[in-house]
């Protein structure tokens, strides 16, 4: 893979963006329908078996457009992939999984022998931390394969470059690739985009989005070989990291990316924009666990992040993981004519509502979405519906530029807090650190990116001290 641009002004991404869209929507009339040779069926190819996997190939075979069955998998650790082929076979969709012991792959270069069981025109499933997804979308390009890839996609500048440029490759061949930012597929917030592009509530002035919550995932970990992994002691580091993904920016994004990138996807939605630029704080409160361990990991347990618009209109997104702290798990559009609900709880959490003022006050409300949630109440299947019908009937779909500047807003946040400076969304496209350079080269025994002191304690962000990336390169 070759090196990204040096420098992407905001106007050329974003123009880069609509004419990747372009070429996607005119492929279908210029380019022949690539799709499985001689049959209905559409095979999946499963990368990554932990649970945010098991569930996307589970949605895949639940979502009834046409057969679809799982036929391989992938991953690094065998204990992940028993895990969730025992689950899937036990589930509602277990006649559909027809993976074999010959199907079931491990270690590092697995995903190309899962891809290569498949025909063009089956489906890919990356469901790994989101360092290895340009490693295995090039490959799934080359294969001819449709996509579906896990959010968030880029944790820096120079792979978000890179996941645009295999996007335009991939649309120039006609392949559908969607990304797994469900909120734009939940009914209820198609509904509240529409009602605001009407003007119901008037001009957006400002917007609100909050997840706080305890610790949840891996985002707290204590020093490699202290921490209690399957397998014990045979983890490498680098597969420590891996186990241990949303700890480690270049793994993740961390918790900020991994767990709040659908509120800022959907807020910016709904504006119909995304940010020009970020400030923020940030903290780590409790440094260690309730044993009185350290944790090592790169995570601050409080975010709190205000974006800028270019009509300088303002999105604040709070965030924190906190035992005991008051629990907050929604989001806001204020409008110079009223307030909407858009999530009214969770990532996009129905039904959605708009109100006259300011408040949301039950006799003022305007408008409440209305679903049928039997049919249409699950956005992580709507997607799949989505998808799959561009597919079988050859319809533009190309969800990566979406995807990839979703996670360029999500960075600009992130290291804002991280660093104590305000960041543009140029700066942030255009900055040179790259976290994990070498994925593609990665073995189980390779040097895991971050390097630990003597103390086992990692590289972690210092506001003000460490100003111009997001941690330095040795511990503090």
């Amino acid at each position: 893979m070759t090196q990204p641009d040096k420098m992407t002004s905001r106007r050329e991404f974003l123009k880069t963006s609509t004419k990747i869209a372009a070429a996607s929507a005119l492929a279908g009339v210029a380019l022949p329908h690539v799709h499985a040779q001689g049959s209905d069926l559409l095979r999946v190819a499963l990368i990554g078996c932990g649970g945010r996997g098991g569930g996307a190939a589970d949605n895949a075979m639940d979502a009834k457009r046409g057969s679809v069955k799982l036929a391989s998998m992938a991953d690094v650790f065998v204990d992940r992939q028993t895990g969730t082929f025992n689950g899937l076979k036990a589930g509602p969709t277990k006649d559909f999984v027809e993976v074999t012991n010959d199907t079931k792959f491990i270690g590092f270069d697995a995903y190309k022998q899962a891809m290569d069981v498949l025909k063009p025109g089956d489906i890919a499933i990356f469901a790994t931390p989101l360092a290895f997804r340009w490693v295995h979308y090039q490959y799934a390009i080359e294969k001819k394969l449709n996509v579906f890839m896990e959010k968030p996609l880029t944790a820096d500048g120079p792979t978000s470059k890179i996941m645009l440029d295999l996007a335009k490759k991939a649309s120039d061949a006609n392949l559908k690739s969607a990304v797994g930012l469900m909120s734009r597929h939940s009914r209820h917030l198609e509904q509240l985009k529409k009602h605001i592009e009407d003007g119901e509530i008037g001009d957006i002035i400002l917007m609100r989005g909050y997840r706080m919550h305890g610790p949840v995932g891996s985002m707290a970990s204590l020093p490699y070989k202290t921490q209690k992994l399957p397998g014990g002691d045979d983890n490498t580091e680098l597969e420590y990291q891996i186990r241990r993904f949303h700890s480690f920016l270049w793994a993740s994004g961390g918790c900020f990316n991994d767990f709040y990138i659908h509120h800022i996807d959907h807020l910016c939605w709904m504006k119909g924009a995304w940010p020009v630029k970020a400030q923020g704080t940030g903290g780590r409160h409790y440094k260690n666990s309730p044993e009185g361990q350290p944790y090592v990991d790169q995570n601050f347990d409080s975010y709190s992040v205000e974006y800028t618009f270019e009509d300088g209109s303002k999105f604040n997104f709070e965030g924190r993981c906190m035992v005991g702290a008051e629990p907050r798990y929604y989001s806001y559009v204020h409008g110079s004519k009223g307030i909407a609900v858009a999530s009214k709880a969770n990532d996009c959490g129905g039904p959605s509502s708009t109100y006259q003022g300011q408040n949301t006050d039950s006799s003022k409300r305007i408008w409440q979405s209305k679903i049928d949630e039997a049919q249409d109440g699950n956005p992580y299947v709507n997607e799949w519906r989505d998808f799959l019908d561009a597919i079988r009937n050859n319809k533009p779909y190309n969800e990566v530029p979406r995807g990839v500047q979703a996670s360029v807003v999500s960075n600009m946040g992130r290291y804002a807090c991280h660093t104590g400076q305000a960041i543009s969304f140029e700066d942030m496209l255009n900055h040179e650190h790259r976290m994990a350079p070498d994925a593609d080269k990665f073995t189980r025994i390779s040097p895991a990116p971050l390097q630990a002191d003597t103390k086992g304690r990692y590289p972690q962000p210092m506001p003000g001290i460490v100003t111009n990336r997001e941690y330095g390169p040795a511990a503090a």
